[in-house]
Formats: C-alpha cells, structure tokens, sequence
C-alpha cells in the first residue's frame, strides 16, 4: 500500500498566510516563508501554497514569494491561484515549485488540463476543486468559492483525470474550517470513481479525522491548515498517532 501523505495548506492573501471557515472569516496565520520551513522540518510529506486571492483580482502568483518559501523547504511543494495558461507555469516551477494546482481557470475552460498536462506531465498537475453540498448534489465552486458554477463534483473529477489531472485536491466548503471532520462519503465516493491519488481538504480538527480520511474516505493524502498553523495539532504528533493506527506514513 503507498505511503498516506500529510500536506500543510498556506492560504496566502497579501503575501500572508491566513485561515478562514467556509471561506470567510479571514484571519492572519502567520508569515509563509517561516511556515513552510517549519512544516519541512517537523516532517510534513508536502506543501501546498495557493494564492487565493490572485483569481479574484485578476493577476499572477507571486513568484518571488515562491522563491522564497521554496529555498527554505526541502520537500514537494504545490503552487496554485491565477493561474490560467501554459506560459504562467514556467515561471513557477523555475521559482520553484514542483506542481501546480489550476481551479477556476480549469472550470471556466477544461482543454487548460490537457495543454498543461501535455505540457509538463500529468505528475505535475493538480486539479483543485472546491463544491458544497446545494440540492443534496455537490456543486463546484470558483474563485475561492464565491462563484456556484453548473458543474458537478464526481462529473467534473472524473472528466479532469480524463484531461490529464495527475491529482484532484477536493475541498469541502461545507467542512473546511469547521475542524468537525472530512467530507467522508463523498471523498470515499471520489476513490472509488478515479485512479489518481486524491487529497483530502476541509474540516480537519483532531488526529481521529486523519485516520477516518485514510480509512473510510480512502484518500491517499489529507492537508489541512490553521490545525497546523495554531499549533493545534503538531505533525510529529500526527505521524506517530497514525503509525499506531497501522496507517502506512512517510
């Protein structure tokens, strides 16, 4: 079986990290670059650092500021926000990074997931989805939730992995911040729909939820953030509880 892997999310707005619940309520987490370098050396498996107000107001990822954090961290790292074509990933991954992660910009025109999949291989991409649950159907989500789209989430996964995705981060808008769990049914759903990996996100709030993601959501990696940023939960702490629970950890 692979190894589960434990991703701390920076959510960066004006080059700070910040934490909010059901993708309002914005607070101050923290500087990213001592973030990042903290989570490498306390054994994080990955980084994820998404701009996410880049979407909103129209511009690129900060790529000084991924240069930054990159030189302080000696593990995979995952960039996203404002990005929308096959020319703004070079820039990044010289920066840097190791993959990026596309959302609204893959919604509003899906052929982005295979250009840049033909581009730099589909191990390089990541497709974000944010959906909540309207209707009793979970409905995608764009520009850092704000927009309710007509897609649908395991319509939309599947025809990402199709496209050439490498990974799906599914966020649950109803669950992030909450810290009362993971969207289980729906992240146990996704496994059995796809072959690529798919990253847990949203409602992380003690150690029982990583393992109920690894076991009954199936995820091959959970990420979370202000558990890890306020110091709720520390991922040595983490990995040792989810040895004990003979969950396969790096």
């Amino acid at each position: 079986m692979l190894t589960k892997r434990i991703i701390p999310c920076l959510d960066i707005k004006d080059g700070r990290t910040v934490k909010g619940v059901n993708f309002v309520n914005i607070r101050d987490a923290g500087d990213p670059v001592e973030l990042g370098a903290s989570y490498a050396e306390q054994g994080a498996d990955e980084l994820v650092f998404l701009d996410i107000s880049a979407t909103n107001e129209e511009r690129k990822t900060f790529a000084t500021l991924v240069k930054d954090i990159a030189r302080h961290i000696n593990i995979p790292f995952t960039v996203g926000g404002g990005i929308g074509s096959v020319q703004d990933v070079a820039p990044l991954l010289d920066a840097g990074a190791d993959k990026v992660s596309i959302n609204s910009a893959a919604v509003r025109r899906p052929e982005l997931i295979d250009e840049l999949s033909r581009a730099f291989g589909a191990q390089c991409i990541v497709v974000a989805i944010d959906a909540r649950k309207i209707d009793n159907a979970w409905t995608v989500h764009t520009h850092g939730g704000r927009k309710p789209t007509e897609k649908k989430l395991f319509t939309w996964a599947k025809e990402a992995q199709e496209r050439g995705a490498g990974e799906i981060l599914f966020t649950s808008m109803d669950h992030d911040g909450t810290k009362n769990g993971f969207a289980i049914d729906a992240l146990s759903k996704l496994n059995q729909l796809l072959t690529i990996p798919v990253i847990a996100s949203g409602g992380a709030g003690n150690l029982g939820h990583f393992v109920d993601a690894f076991v009954l959501g199936k995820a091959d990696a959970a990420l979370a953030a202000s558990i890890f940023h306020f110091g709720e939960v520390p991922i040595p702490k983490l990995k040792s509880f989810l040895k004990e629970k003979h969950i396969p950890i790096r």
